[in-house]
């Protein structure tokens, strides 16, 4: 294919804009048009609830580029306003749509990129065309939300969904000061992550005041004669509402890759290839509307994320200007704020390994963030998944006050470079008293999952309380303080400290499952037994961890 002399670009914001940026680096003889149907061709969707929320004051700052900033650094024709209605694959035109004038022409290109996002699913709920039931996509959405809660930050307000904007939305409209009340169909919030790891976030979320509905939708909204809204939750609960925010999730936008005759994949999103290209010699496709290939499996996916979006329309420009570059994966490596804390993930959970059959191991460490002499150390609690003999690192997930952010990203920046957990436990990271510790989070997963993998400790698992054999016995290895705080029933006490004393006193014929607060003296006390001729296992995590499971059941 000769390089092209026109670029025609369908939508801004992350794909889009990085595609027009990048083109225009590479070469300054082509022609670039970038045609977006709203207001706003770049701006950071992904601070929209936090202008909401007031913690973003200015609007402007949103704006990442408006059409004259791109005009004038990188020569693009930017049309806002500006919507393709059709595209027409064997005569390589568009047909544009003004929205502000009405009337349509028709754009020639040579390359074709389509970058129009993904759309906020609306299920079928009586009443949701209410203009008090609103999605959050754009700034417009953002604008008509903030209309709606001018002159008053009073009231109540509803949520469906508590994933990413969920969550995000729940803590900027009670830092507004309005009552929230979060509705989920499934029995957890953050419905990517495993339960367990977000039973920290629901209990933020009740304490900061949010009404927390799990296990529920909401069924209908109701507003008799364009009175007061209301939500009908399907336990027969009525809640009064000022406004009510659908986010229950996005799915791809493929009109225009429909309208083109382009192949779509398995998961509803746009086919590509590497170089982002789809079906069509001529179109590529970029960003929330296109389908991935996880970069863990190699199976498709849907993961629609600003940073792989950015990636993707760089790679699409490269591709189209003759610069062979590939689209490695996507391993869905993401954040989320919930007032004090912070969750985040990288590769899979446990439930998806589950639900495909793969095997792995799991462990459980709750490090505080740095070290714990310096003042403000918070502890976290972070999950590691690898597989059960070569270690590969599976997936990891961590919440927490502070420092959160720091080690998924190392783990997943550890996951691109196919390291294992043994290469965990190596890791060489920064470490002054203010921000980490001597050994690190990071390696401490690692130094758990390699004594696994080594066999210098057995675990057993929490699922296994319901199962208790009569030769099994719960072995909690904590001082009598922490004991009598709590406990996991039937345990019985015996410090680690005190253990070798009291080897006596235990049967051969027993198997001990040990475990202490957080896993490490639970560890101590395995060794111990295990080189002394006893049969044990440790709770990785420990009685935090026992407590999260609980959280769940």
């Amino acid at each position: 294919m000769t390089q092209p002399k026109r670029i025609v670009i369908v939508g801004g914001v992350a794909g889009g804009a990085s595609a027009a940026a990048r083109a225009r680096r590479l070469s300054e003889d082509v022609t670039i048009t970038l045609l977006e149907r709203g207001p706003d061709v770049s701006f950071a969707n992904c601070g929209l609830p936090y202008h909401v929320a007031g913690i973003i004051p200015e609007r402007a700052r949103l704006l990442v580029q408006t059409p004259q900033s791109l005009s004038a650094r990188f020569g693009i024709d930017v049309r806002v306003h500006a919507e393709v209605m059709s595209v027409d694959s064997a005569g390589r035109e568009v047909t544009v749509k003004d929205r502000l004038s009405g009337a349509c022409y028709q754009l020639a290109y040579d390359a074709l990129v389509l970058s129009p996002g993904a759309e906020p699913v609306r299920p079928p709920i009586p009443g949701a065309d209410d203009p008090r039931v609103r999605t959050l996509r754009n700034m417009g959405d953002m604008d008509a939300i903030l209309k709606l809660l001018a002159g008053t930050d009073t009231g109540a307000a509803v949520i469906v969904g508590a994933g990413y904007i969920g969550l995000e939305m729940a803590e900027a409209l009670r830092h507004r000061g309005l009552e929230v009340v979060l509705v989920e169909k499934i029995g957890q919030v953050m419905g990517v992550a495993d339960p367990e790891m977000v039973v920290p976030l629901q209990e933020e979320l009740v304490r900061k005041g949010v009404d927390l509905r799990l296990g529920l939708s909401v069924e209908a909204f109701q507003a008799p004669d364009g009175g007061p809204l209301r939500a009908l939750l399907t336990d027969g609960s009525s809640i009064p509402c000022r406004l009510a925010i659908l986010a229950i999730g996005v799915r791809p936008e493929t009109t225009l890759a429909r309208s083109a005759g382009l192949t779509l994949g398995t998961t509803g999103g746009i086919l590509v290839d590497q170089g982002m290209r789809t079906s069509d010699p001529h179109i590529w496709a970029v960003g929330d509307a296109v389908e991935v290939r996880d970069a863990l499996l190699d199976v498709p996916a849907l993961i629609p994320l600003a940073g792989p979006a950015n990636r993707q329309g760089r790679i699409a420009a490269e591709n189209i200007l003759g610069r062979t570059t590939r689209y490695l994966g996507t391993q869905g490596t993401a954040i989320c704020k919930v007032f004090h804390l912070a969750f985040a993930m990288t590769g899979q959970s446990e439930k998806g390994l589950l639900r495909r059959g793969l095997p792995f191991r799991k462990i459980y460490v709750h490090p505080a963030d740095h070290a714990t002499y310096y003042p403000e150390a918070h502890p976290m609690s972070l999950k590691l998944l690898f597989h059960p003999e070569s270690g590969q690192i599976l997936g990891a997930q961590a919440v927490g006050p502070a420092g959160v952010d720091k080690r998924i990203d190392v783990i997943a920046t550890a996951m691109r470079g196919k390291l294992t957990v043994f290469d965990l436990e190596d890791s060489e990271l920064c470490y002054a008293p203010p921000f980490g510790s001597a050994k690190d989070p990071v390696n401490m997963a690692g130094f758990v999952a390699a004594n696994v993998l080594r066999g210098d400790a057995e675990l057993w698992e929490t699922e296994e309380l319901a199962h208790l054999r009569p030769d099994q016995v719960l072995l909690d290895v904590r001082n009598p303080g922490e004991f009598a705080k709590g406990t996991i029933p039937g345990a019985r006490l015996l410090p680690v400290d005190d253990l070798r004393a009291e080897l006596a006193q235990l049967d051969p014929a027993k198997e001990y499952l040990a475990f202490c607060q957080v896993g490490l003296r639970g560890y101590l006390a395995c060794r111990i037994l295990t080189q002394r001729g006893f049969k044990a296992r440790n709770l990785s995590g420990g009685y935090k961890r026992y407590q999260m499971w609980k959280g769940v059941q």
